[in-house]
């Protein structure tokens, strides 16, 4: 597991992690973690190209939905970056033109790295359940496998575990039939 690099962090101690790190604040604690392996920037990339067509731009699909890769959330005095997050028209009618959202996504993605899946799980999902993200998705490139979380009643419950080259239909986007095997290398 990645170590906090500094206790009550600031925003500027967040701002001096090198760009080639992923800095967030979780707590209060600073970490920064290297740039994910391939196993993961394949995923997270595949998975964002399959949900934007038809969530984003209405492709076959609902539209409906923002998508972005890689947001800066503030919530309170924690930073995180998910891999994903997505936000509903409804509840986000454009982006704003910011460097960080305040607004908690409808949904957000995780790609879970040996190094980071322990931040992920233990610190983020309880900062992301605070926040009110309602759908949280795991996916774990070296086990090949996707974990559907809903939030419900403050708590993550677990909607569906999928694994391997399965096609799947994962709330909220079981509008499209997503084919696992195509976010592994």
């Amino acid at each position: 597991m990645t170590k906090a690099l500094k206790k009550d962090a600031t925003y500027a101690d967040l701002c001096a992690v090198p760009d080639n790190f992923v800095a967030e604040i979780l707590g209060g604690e600073l970490y920064a973690s290297p740039r994910p392996a391939s196993p993961h920037g394949h995923a997270a990339g595949a998975l964002f190209l399959r949900l934007g067509g038809p969530f984003q731009n209405g492709e076959n699909g609902p539209g409906g939905w923002w998508l972005h890769p890689e947001p800066e959330l503030h919530f309170g005095s924690d930073v995180v970056v998910p891999d994903i997050a997505g936000w509903r028209r409804e509840r986000m009618p454009a982006v704003p033109n910011v460097a960080y959202f305040t607004l908690a996504p409808d949904w957000l993605c995780e790609v879970l790295s040996p190094s980071t899946e322990d931040i992920d799980r233990r610190k983020k999902l309880p900062i992301y359940a605070r926040a009110g993200v309602t759908h949280a998705w795991l996916v774990d490139p070296l086990q090949q496998t996707l974990e559907v979380l809903r939030l419900e009643s403050q708590r993550w419950s677990m909607v569906a575990d999928h694994e391997g080259n399965t096609k799947v239909r994962a709330e909220p986007f079981e509008a499209i039939e997503l084919a696992l095997g195509a976010l592994w290398l």
